[in-house]
């Protein structure tokens, strides 16, 4: 399970990974609670919504939960496009990457990259403001979905369920404000989020004021997809869907790598905080169709291991850990009466500790 890069506060990365000549190798981040001063509507507090991992496994159950169909996430390695062609059908990806107010433009006139399309909602682009806390990764993820449920050839549509199609309906011609709020408020959407949130026995730190070191290292989600013949950019605390340009699913992976390193070169190089994930269909159905053992027994090796990482993830081991440590330590204990023993023992653990943190320099 993928959790050693995760840090014990949200926002703050503790694996760093350096630029290669194929692109970038990105690591795990989690979804993070964003400073007032970056939001650009009226964003209430975390509204109910618990942070969540960013994990393939963890947004294809999500999605699954909330009724999609034959869809799935594949994190991307490195930054290229034939990495992404090779996926089969792509039907957009979804960004993370550390907010700054100089390399989002947030709330400009204009973006630093593309144009404005106030009109996107007109021509059925489903676009949400970001209005809560803790929900830019769930969001992220139904821009893309949301848009492609009848998307163009030679893309299959997703099958939505009846909740998200449901909502969908709902929110038609809603503006981006009130769309933010539905999404918000959704008592559905907001159960299947919180479903696969870290249990923890210890206070949530994002209802904390952020203090300045933890405002300093703040992450976003944002969905990059194509809709209607052009590549949109969805992030929810931008004013409107950003246009990158005339895009279709042939041109999408080199379309879309180009306008990420365009990105991605707005920071220093020694900035590596980034992660992306391809949204995808669910290869298992084509492999049952023409028989490929192979490509459905890799899957579902796949889906366990997902399904198996989200058990762990859900579950508490605190109280596990603290009685399976009283064990060990009366172990030890009645091996020595006058308590040498457990001393040996606790030193010989300090000085391996010790010796892990120093190979790891």
């Amino acid at each position: 399970m993928p959790i050693s890069s995760l840090s014990t506060r949200p926002g703050q990365a503790t694996q760093l990974q350096k630029r290669t000549s194929k692109g970038l190798i990105f690591p795990k981040a989690v979804l993070v609670k964003l400073p007032a001063e970056i939001q650009p509507y009226t964003m209430s507090d975390t509204g109910g919504w618990s942070t969540i991992e960013s994990d393939e496994g963890l947004f294809t159950s999500l999605v699954e939960t909330l009724g999609v169909q034959n869809v799935q996430f594949e994190e991307l390695i490195s930054l290229d496009a034939d990495t992404i062609r090779s996926l089969g059908s792509v039907y957009g990806v979804i960004f993370l990457f550390k907010w700054t107010r100089e390399a989002a433009g947030a709330r400009a006139e204009a973006p630093i990259d593309g144009s404005y399309d106030p009109t996107a909602a007109e021509n059925n682009v489903f676009f949400a403001a970001q209005t809560i806390q803790n929900a830019c990764g769930t969001q992220a993820i139904l821009s893309v979905i949301l848009n492609h449920d009848n998307p163009p050839q030679p893309l299959p549509p997703i099958t939505l369920g009846d909740e998200l199609r449901s909502f969908k309906e709902f929110t038609t011609g809603f503006p981006p404000e009130l769309r933010g709020e539905a999404l918000s408020n959704s008592e559905v959407i907001r159960t299947a989020h919180n479903t696969f949130a870290r249990a923890s026995p210890f206070a949530d730190e994002t209802s904390r004021p952020q203090d300045e070191e933890n405002a300093a290292d703040v992450y976003h989600f944002i969905a990059y997809t194509p809709v209607n013949g052009t590549l949109y950019e969805l992030d929810g605390l931008q004013p409107h869907p950003i246009s990158h340009g005339a895009c279709d699913p042939s041109t999408f992976p080199e379309k879309v790598i180009e306008v990420l390193q365009r990105r991605i070169a707005r920071y220093p190089p020694e900035e590596t905080h980034f992660n992306l994930m391809a949204v995808v269909q669910d290869p298992r159905p084509r492999a049952r169709e023409i028989g490929d053992v192979e490509t459905l027994e890799r899957e579902e090796r796949k889906r366990a291991a997902w399904a198996w990482e989200n058990t762990l993830r859900r579950w508490n081991f605190v109280g596990f850990i603290g009685e399976m440590m009283k064990g060990v330590v009366g172990m030890k204990e009645s091996q020595d009466g006058n308590g040498k023993a457990y001393e040996e023992w606790v030193d010989a653990a300090k000085k391996a500790t010790r010796k892990k943190l120093e190979m790891r320099r």
